[in-house]
């Protein structure tokens, strides 16, 4: 009896475990549907870049909107309609990377986040992001805390500053 409770129990953790592990990875591809009014925003967006395809800064904004909501694929694409436009916009290729971590695709990510950091090197936001997918995402501890580094470098009074050393020292306890 012993034996069929215990197994009983076991066979109940695994599911519930199971089932909580594919909730949790559903999460990460699915998005919240945006309230009516961004999704208003995106419809005006929408219909501002067929109207001005030539505007970088349209497409900008309309990735941004989208990124806002979840929608990376579509984000990436108006991001790419900026990019050809202005290929050298570090905050877009920095936000298109985080649209790819988004959707699971790492290393396009870091990709595009060394690819901005070439172009300006002393950007913030794209140090913290490449530290968290190399940290977090490709378990790169060590390349992790570099980027993490050179984010408060860069960025020594940032509002995040003491989370940012608070990250760095829980990371080089895991080493």
């Amino acid at each position: 009896m012993k034996k069929i409770v215990g197994s009983m129990i076991m066979l109940l953790l695994v599911v519930t475990l199971g089932c909580k592990q594919r909730q949790e990875q559903k999460q990460q591809v699915t998005y919240t549907p945006a309230p009516a009014p961004m999704m208003m925003q995106i419809d005006q967006l929408q219909q501002a870049a067929k109207m001005a395809p030539k505007n970088a800064q349209t497409w900008i904004e309309l990735g941004n909107a989208l990124m806002d909501t979840q929608r990376y694929n579509e984000a990436i694409d108006a991001y790419d309609k900026a990019l050809a436009l202005d290929p050298k916009n570090v905050p877009v290729l920095v936000d298109q990377g985080t649209c790819y971590r988004g959707i699971g695709k790492f290393d396009k990510a870091v990709e595009l986040y060394r690819k901005a950091l070439k172009i300006d090197p002393k950007f913030p936001n794209g140090h913290r992001n490449l530290a968290v997918v190399l940290a977090y995402d490709l378990n790169n501890t060590k390349e992790g805390i570099k980027e993490f580094q050179r984010y408060l470098e860069v960025a020594p009074n940032s509002p995040d500053a003491e989370t940012i050393r608070q990250t760095i020292r829980e990371l080089a306890a895991r080493k």
